[in-house]
């Protein structure tokens, strides 16, 4: 495969591109983690896709700038819980700072230990893989060792807004 073809060093608009991008309807997750200490780190994610079915793959990515990047590459493993459209509040909890979302939420713990939020459609507890800095993100892949679903309306992020696909955004 060639790699090598010329690149256009044109001015490149990157909120035109972040608008453009608003435009593909995404489903929701919260990576969930235990620190060392006992605590648990959550964050909210719309970078979430599979990689592979042999073996079980998934990546998601997180911006090398968050404050949780030592968290997260420096733990064994984590869970993606993908949201059900009911979940909206849970997508905004865990995108700030502000309080511990563990104290709003209920959740119970995998076999190792990671916190898994209740009532999600899906969940993946993965062992941390590898990790690939690309640009301002690091894409993280993780290797699947279990998983449940319960099938429910996704909760879907675009354009901006939170919703559900059968309730509008």
């Amino acid at each position: 495969m060639n790699t090598s073809s010329p690149r256009n060093h044109a001015q490149f608009d990157s909120t035109h591109f972040r608008q453009a991008l608003s435009q593909f309807a995404t489903g929701v997750t919260v990576i969930t983690t235990r620190l060392a200490d006992g605590s648990y780190r959550g964050l909210t994610a719309s970078s979430f896709n599979s990689v592979s079915l042999d073996p079980p793959l998934v990546l998601w990515s997180l911006r090398t700038a968050a404050n949780s990047m030592p968290i997260f590459s420096g733990n064994s493993h984590y869970v993606i819980n993908v949201l059900s459209a009911d979940q909206a509040h849970m997508a905004k909890l865990f995108s700030t700072r502000d309080t511990d979302p563990f104290t709003q939420v209920a959740f119970e713990l995998s076999r190792t230990g990671q916190p898994v939020i209740q009532g999600c459609t899906a969940w993946f507890e993965c062992h941390n893989r590898s990790r690939y800095p690309e640009g301002d993100h690091v894409i993280f892949v993780g290797e699947v060792e279990h998983c449940e679903f319960t099938p429910r309306e996704p909760l879907v992020f675009h354009d901006g807004k939170l919703g559900g696909l059968h309730t509008p955004a």
